[in-house]
């Protein structure tokens, strides 16, 4: 089983994550974010990683520092669980419809992060959580996990689909790169010989 547990704790955050990359997509999710909460859940169930996130931070303040170091400390996480990353499909890609939404989601397990977003939110939050935090989410979760990431709603008019169409279809793309590959599961994906 490719697993990983990663433990940040800093003087904003306490944040406790463990992976499964070979699982059923079971969740345990506590980050004191309740939108947060539900885009992990959709992260796990979609892309089958079982996936514990026990965050407390100081929401007192706001919601960045939690959301930053949830996404950091689930990268952290994906990344150890791949090893050296052999035998990894690598690429992944998926579109997600929601209703009048649909995403597309592209990524690389390169070992050298990139991020791009084209999503455009025109709420200031969805329940409580502030939307300029989302991409903030899903940048910090890419470096963290040594991804090149690539997110674009095509078209959508609700809030909320648009930014659950970018979690399950960054589920399905990162369940679609992190499956071993048949044909050549003793090698690294590369040809350079690593990632």
């Amino acid at each position: 089983m490719r697993t990983g547990s990663i433990s940040r704790k800093t003087n904003e955050t306490s944040i406790d994550v463990e992976v499964n990359l070979d699982g059923s997509g079971v969740y345990e999710v506590s980050t004191g974010i309740g939108f947060l909460d539900h885009m992990l859940e959709q992260l796990s169930r979609h892309s089958l990683i079982d996936l514990k996130v026990e965050a407390v931070g100081d929401l007192h303040i706001d919601q960045h520092h939690t959301t930053e170091d949830t996404g950091i400390a689930i990268g952290e996480a994906v990344l150890q669980a791949l090893g050296d990353k052999r035998g990894i499909t690598r690429y992944g890609s998926a579109y997600a419809p929601m209703d009048e939404t649909l995403t597309r989601c592209a990524l690389d397990i390169s070992g050298r992060p990139y991020f791009v977003w084209k999503v455009g939110l025109t709420m200031p939050r969805l329940g409580e959580w502030d939307t300029e935090l989302i991409e903030h989410w899903f940048h910090s979760f890419a470096t963290a996990a040594g991804i090149t990431l690539h997110v674009e709603n095509l078209y959508g008019s609700n809030n909320h689909h648009i930014v659950e169409s970018c979690y399950k279809a960054l589920a399905r793309a990162v369940r679609q790169a992190v499956e071993i590959d048949p044909r050549k599961a003793d090698a690294i994906p590369s040809t350079k010989g690593i990632l």
